[in-house]
């Protein structure tokens, strides 16, 4: 048996440690493809690569996109609504490509792989969108600062570079967090305690990240010219790329276990072929394989649960299973392969309730940026205005506040009533999250119902910025990141750890894909909205110059279905079954 020794404090050197507890027990190899060395590979040591690379690529992101809906309708030449309209759009796309990044690390890359592939993609990306603000030809035709004329060529060589961002966030986005928690070993248990810490710092580096983009960044792009503001974010994502590859060598990777979505389809199959089987009682009768490790690479063994048991008859062996000697998938699936599908199916439903809450959250990149645009941009007395984009910094001011209170003081407290390790389950974190978000949305709406008066009673109709100060908004983004903390991050963790060991990507894809969804449902609510609201020749709730609109009728009506979407959650979450695994993988 392979042994090695330890060197403790003061230079004794310990006893041999055997080859079970020198290497991980989850799979993982190094970049070699050997079995990972715990001493060598992975935990806190190799995280600083993989949150540095993050922190660069949100700074790039949200530096991007902070303020994209004012240079959608100032330089591209939009209306309010095609403006929040357009950002909620390709935000939503950049939520829905990682379905594909997600399925190609799971399948055939690997994560380490898909990330190092579509880091180098997103570079691309952001050097043609600076391009096409700076050079001319690319770059629209200004009459001043923020009028602005786009030609056809000109709009369309903006988005083909944002759409490049978006396809690039699509190898990014799935895999970088999991990537991170591939690095503590989960069937150890000194390991995996640290695993929910690390997707708390994950998302305070995002916010690090977003608070230097949304105050900086946006500063730049308001005073300093468009070049400036891409241009430095094309930078930093830059640095994102010699970050994650300089850690290469201490890294943890997990084999690619071949296509989830074969494998889903190859139990759906053959359940139906065996439509008139019946399922037996007996739970040891169904098929697995007599290996400690799964039939699937780089997954662990999962318990039979009683859910969904016409997917059980794909796991009950037939003699017309084995032709030769040889085992039909598409006639007979292993426990662990009908339980994979069946965590997804569990998974769904939670993933539902999240697209509402992506909605509301995605009024901080659209209309909270455009009514903070018509109100005072002052900051007190002085002559130095804020960008109104610039308010964001708010809610990650929020986060970071909010992220250390969660660990060290709710935590700590909750624990001592429930026992539960985490102090509260995941599930029950995303449940205060998706409250607090009620309350964002009630705030908008009050604060826009009183400037609106104010805009009736003094006749603001047609100033470019009303006498109040846009710092009103400040509650509604800071609830917004009370509301993360709780509901994005639970939802990470969540949606990694309930996941099947072979498609813990894809499973972060869903994830991310509730906030494309989200998008894309407040793009549909406002074509809705704008199109009923502005029959007989009425404004409507949201014209081009909202001081005649209606905006707090919009951020009520989100606030009801935010209400109808907890009560659903609540319901969700008290039928929802754990997963269990079995064994190890060495």
């Amino acid at each position: 048996m392979a042994e090695d020794y330890v060197y403790l404090q003061g230079g004794r050197v310990g006893g041999p440690i055997a080859e079970d507890d020198l290497y991980t027990k989850d799979g993982t190899v190094d970049y070699r493809g050997n079995p990972a060395n715990k001493n060598v590979t992975g935990t806190w040591k190799a995280c600083p690569f993989i949150l540095g690379n993050e922190l660069c690529e949100r700074l790039a992101f949200y530096g991007m996109s902070a303020n994209l809906v004012l240079y959608f309708k100032n330089h591209l030449h939009q209306s309010s609504a095609a403006a929040a309209k357009s950002i909620s759009n390709w935000t939503g796309t950049c939520y829905l490509t990682p379905l594909i990044g997600a399925f190609l690390a799971d399948a055939y890359l690997g994560r380490y792989k898909t990330i190092a592939s579509f880091t180098i993609i997103y570079v691309i990306g952001m050097a043609l969108l600076t391009m096409s603000t700076s050079v001319p030809g690319l770059k629209p035709t200004c009459v001043s600062r923020d009028d602005c004329y786009a030609t056809a060529g000109q709009s369309a060589a903006c988005f083909v570079a944002l759409y490049l961002i978006a396809l690039a966030t699509g190898g990014i986005k799935p895999c970088v967090s999991a990537y991170g928690a591939d690095q503590f070993d989960e069937d150890d248990e000194i390991e995996k305690k640290h695993k929910s810490s690390f997707f708390n710092w994950f998302y305070f580096v995002i916010n690090i990240g977003a608070l230097i983009a949304s105050s900086l960044l946006v500063w730049i792009q308001t005073n300093k010219g468009w070049e400036w503001g891409f241009g430095i974010p094309a930078v930093a994502m830059a640095i994102a790329v010699v970050s994650f590859f300089s850690g290469t060598r201490i890294y943890r990777n997990q084999n690619p276990g071949g296509s989830p979505i074969t494998r889903i389809v190859q139990v759906v199959v053959a359940s139906v072929r065996k439509f008139k089987v019946k399922v037996p009682e007996d739970k040891s009768v169904f098929y697995e394989t007599a290996d400690a490790e799964s039939a699937i690479k780089g997954s662990r063994k999962l318990e039979h649960t009683n859910e969904f048991r016409f997917f059980d008859k794909a796991a009950v062996e037939l003699p017309t299973d084995n032709i030769k000697g040889f085992t039909d998938p598409w006639r007979l699936c292993t426990v662990t392969q009908v339980e994979e599908l069946k965590s997804i199916i569990r998974l769904l439903p939670v993933w539902a309730t999240g697209i509402i809450f992506a909605a509301v959250f995605s009024q901080m990149s659209n209309f909270f940026v455009l009514q903070g645009s018509l109100m005072d941009l002052h900051v007190g007395s002085s002559s130095f205005e804020i960008p109104a984009a610039s308010l964001s910094v708010f809610d990650t001011l929020s986060v970071i506040v909010w992220i250390p209170i969660y660990g060290r003081l709710i935590v700590p407290f909750t624990r001592k009533f429930t026992g539960h390790k985490n102090g509260i389950t995941s599930l029950q974190r995303m449940g205060i999250g998706l409250f607090i978000s009620i309350f964002s949305m009630i705030c908008a709406a009050i604060l826009e119902y009183i400037r609106l008066q104010k805009v009736r009673e003094h006749n603001y109709y047609d100033l470019d910025h009303m006498p109040m100060s846009v710092f009103w908004q400040v509650p509604q983004y800071f609830l917004i990141g009370a509301a993360e903390v709780f509901t994005v991050i639970g939802q990470v963790d969540f949606f990694y750890d309930q996941a099947p060991d072979a498609m813990r990507s894809l499973s972060s894809a869903l994830a991310l894909s509730t906030v494309a969804l989200g998008n894309y449902f407040n793009s549909l609510l406002v074509t809705i909205v704008s199109n009923v609201t502005t029959k007989n020749n009425k404004p409507g709730w949201i014209p081009d110059n909202l001081n005649y609109g209606r905006l707090d009728y919009f951020f009520c009506f989100l606030a009801v279905l935010s209400v109808l979407n907890l009560g659903a959650f609540m319901l969700i979450s008290k039928w929802y079954t754990y997963k269990k695994t079995l064994g190890t993988l060495r």
